[in-house]
């Protein structure tokens, strides 16, 4: 008979052995599993930890970027009001200085028409001081012909005159107008 207890014991041994290198196995791929697992979850959360930052820098520059925003909105409806007022006033002073031309223009016709006026009346007074200057040269040239008479005809009439030397002088007199 063959010896079945050791045959058994043979056979538990080679399992027992098998087992132990099959457990010893599972261990080191378990640990070499769990050591690849560690390195990726370190740099997993070394990545967090990297996205954290950038994350944080995003906002801190989202937050600048707003602030900045923010200040360039004020500036920018500071500078609309500006323009504004700078429109309306300019707009008051268009208008203005359209009142002033518009008197301009009406103070310069005014003047234009009082100097048309002044210069018919220059030119009235000329017509009428010509008129009296050809009068006067008129009675002049009278008067000397009467004295050429008296002087040429008769020695009586030489003898009426009281002056010696006559001689006539016209003094026109003051002339008013009533304009």
């Amino acid at each position: 008979r063959p010896d079945l207890a050791a045959a058994l014991r043979e056979l538990r041994a080679q399992y027992e052995a098998l087992a132990a290198r099959n457990l010893q196995a599972a261990e080191d791929w378990y640990r070499a599993r769990c050591a690849r697992l560690h390195e990726r979850a370190a740099r997993s959360q070394e990545a967090v930890r990297a996205s954290r930052r950038e994350a944080g820098e995003c906002r801190r520059q989202l937050q600048a970027r707003l602030a900045e925003m923010e200040s360039l909105r004020g500036a920018h409806q500071s500078l609309e009001r500006q323009l504004q007022e700078l429109e309306e006033r300019h707009s008051a002073e268009a208008a203005g200085l359209q009142d002033t031309i518009g008197q301009l223009e009406d103070d310069l016709r005014n003047t234009k028409n009082e100097m048309a006026r002044h210069l018919r009346e220059y030119q009235d007074l000329l017509n009428v001081k010509m008129a009296l200057d050809i009068e006067i040269a008129a009675y002049r040239k009278l008067l000397e012909g009467e004295e050429n008479l008296f002087s040429m005809g008769s020695v009586g009439l030489s003898e009426l005159n009281p002056l010696p030397n006559p001689t006539y002088s016209f003094q026109p007199r003051g002339f008013s107008s009533s304009t």
